[in-house]
């Protein structure tokens, strides 16, 4: 786990002083409590984001965390090949390759499912049938 990216993504998370914050902080856990292994990184830092974008990677990168005004997004990276049995993904569904879930204030998410995607990810980068 690269530290200097984990304490930038708490920074960043501390900064949003509202429910996105929270959210995201939750999501991330449960992706960290799936997969012990996952790597953080953030990257495409820009001046309208300069924070950059936090993202997970075990064997490929496995999704994204993008802080909206009125939303989360988690988008991942071969969301299109995962199974969604729990039918997760509500956003970039028209797509030959990533697929997304977009988590709005009111919105309750499913942490067990979201971990079994996060896990199916993880299958999916090793391709070697481990969780």
């Amino acid at each position: 786990m690269d530290e200097d990216a984990s304490v930038a993504i708490d920074e960043m998370l501390a900064g949003l002083k509202d429910w996105r914050g929270a959210m995201l902080s939750r999501l991330r856990a449960a992706i960290k409590q799936a997969d012990p292994h996952v790597v953080e990184a953030l990257k495409w830092k820009k001046p309208s984001n300069p924070d950059g974008v936090p993202v997970w990677s075990d064997g490929g990168m496995v999704c994204t965390g993008e802080v909206y005004k009125d939303h989360v997004k988690l988008t991942f990276a071969k969301g299109a090949s995962l199974d969604d049995p729990d039918r997760l993904f509500n956003a970039s569904l028209g797509g030959n390759l990533r697929r997304a879930i977009d988590v709005f204030e009111k919105d309750e998410v499913d942490l067990a499912a979201f971990g079994r995607l996060v896990q199916a990810a993880v299958e999916l980068n090793r391709g070697d049938g481990r969780a």
